[in-house]
């Protein structure tokens, strides 16, 4: 009889319940349940509905009892960076915002008016992005220090849906690093750093690693299910999860877990928090084993997704993709450019960017889409030059996981502009390593290796050769 493991992966446009099993040497996945995810403008603020989110989980479980396969554990995991506050009572303080917000402009100079950012790079080796945890904590401390003083959690957005299903106040190591806060070398809370910034010490939880146990459904939770699992911490943070499920275990290969962000990097063993690191912008977060997932954060599908869903929303993103290999348009932009984190009109964004770079405006919606792909393949190609400059090795393959693998176009260009044999899959890497640690945990595997060597045999992976 089958053994199964629930991952439930939330992602910043959508969520799935997908079931893992190993099955005759593989892994077999089945989707469960999938729902829509966004953020929603609360009064001018653009938040998380945690509660429609729970409750989506839960109608997700309830579909695994309606099929008679009750998995042994369960395991959630999710973007990085948000976060919820809960008072003594338990009860949630304030509104839960979304990282595309704009609370936090200027919260930065706020954090360097305590700690230098060369300092505070130096310290935990975390990319500068306006919308990480360090500078929306300073946004809540600005605007809202009576939210501050009345917290007593402050949990990631994983860890609160954990706190959900178990009862426990717990924070995974993975999702904690997107914070800034976190020592890279102890691998928990930065307690010096968190005084000099005036955040409260009680909020921090124990941070645990990846694949540790930390109880059973509550009562009412199993009451609503139908049935009890052991809650296990994947990797939370999606990206994490993502790199657990490489199907290699060779050491000179480079990641791009590719989805509505693009997270391109190595794994490390030790994290590099050095100035040159710093200019070339990369950062160290956690991964599975307390591994250092180095890496670049580049803005990634959300813009082809937001440019589908503003103007083609009945075109499938295969066939905006086979329609973009078709223009011969040369322009490129900046996908690092604030002007594209969040744009009430992609195809604007991007056309008024090429009018003030003096380049080839592109009018159709085709056009725009190969501009988008042509100028993430060419960043793809800049940032391996800046991996292999700052780590001294030359990668000869590069492995795209996510459901940016099914992108044939943009894998196409990215082995075209980085001269290096693109490896496409398994595209359901970040449930499958959910899955992978929930495994390891029960036994399945011995170690991560073995587990990467069931994914090569599990999934199948399209080569694209550079040419």
């Amino acid at each position: 009889m089958s053994k199964y493991f629930l991952a439930i992966d939330i992602g910043a446009s959508s969520g799935r319940h997908i079931l893992g099993s190993y099955e005759n040497g593989k892994i077999a996945l089945e989707e469960v349940y999938r729902f829509w995810n966004g953020m929603d403008d609360v009064e001018g603020t653009l938040c998380w509905d945690t509660n429609r989110l729970f409750n989506e989980i839960i109608t997700g479980m309830k579909k695994c009892k309606e099929m008679g396969k009750i998995p042994v554990s369960v395991g959630v995991d999710t973007w990085g960076v948000d976060f919820v506050l809960l008072d003594e009572e338990e009860k949630i303080i304030g509104k839960t915002v979304g990282y595309r917000d704009n609370r936090t402009e200027g919260m930065d100079e706020e954090v360097y008016k305590i700690i230098p950012e060369d300092e505070l790079y130096a310290r935990g080796g975390i990319q500068k992005a306006i919308y990480n945890t360090i500078y929306q904590l300073m946004a809540v401390k600005k605007n809202h220090p009576e939210e501050l003083e009345k917290a007593d959690a402050m949990l990631m957005i994983p860890d609160f849906f954990h706190y959900k299903l178990s009862g426990k106040k717990v924070q995974e190591y993975t999702e904690a690093t997107t914070s800034q806060l976190i020592n890279p070398h102890t691998k928990d809370w930065d307690f010096e750093l968190i005084d000099r910034l005036g955040f409260p010490r009680k909020i921090f939880k124990e941070i645990h690693m990846p694949g540790t146990a930390i109880g059973d459904l509550t009562k009412e939770v199993q009451e609503l299910v139908g049935y009890n699992c052991q809650v296990v911490l994947p990797p939370t943070h999606d990206t994490a999860a993502a790199v657990m499920a490489l199907p290699t275990n060779a050491e000179d290969t480079c990641y791009i877990s590719s989805g509505t962000w693009s997270l391109m990097g190595v794994e490390m063993a030790e994290p590099n928090c050095s100035p040159a690191s710093k200019e070339e912008n990369f950062t160290n977060e956690g991964g599975y084993g307390g591994k250092i997932t180095y890496l670049a954060n580049i803005m990634g599908l959300w813009m082809i997704n937001s440019l589908r869903d503003q103007q083609v929303p009945d075109m499938s993103y295969g066939e905006l993709c086979e329609k973009a290999s078709h223009e011969s348009i040369s322009t490129i932009v900046d996908c690092q450019d604030e002007s594209f984190l969040a744009p009430k009109d992609m195809a604007e964004a991007v056309k008024e960017y090429c009018r003030k770079t003096n380049q080839e405006v592109p009018q159709t919606v085709p056009a725009i889409a190969s501009v988008i792909y042509n100028s993430l393949a060419k960043c793809y190609a800049d940032k391996l030059k800046g991996i292999e400059k700052i780590t001294g090795v030359k990668y000869d393959r590069i492995n795209v996981i996510g459901g940016g693998s099914n992108a044939v176009y943009l894998n196409e260009l990215t082995a075209k502009y980085t001269g290096v044999d693109v490896y496409a899959g398994p595209g359901e890497a970040t449930a499958i390593g959910n899955i992978l640690a929930q495994m390891m945990g029960d036994k399945t595997f011995t170690d991560l290796k073995e587990a990467r060597q069931c994914v090569s045999d599990s999934f199948d992976i399209k080569i694209y050769e550079a040419k």
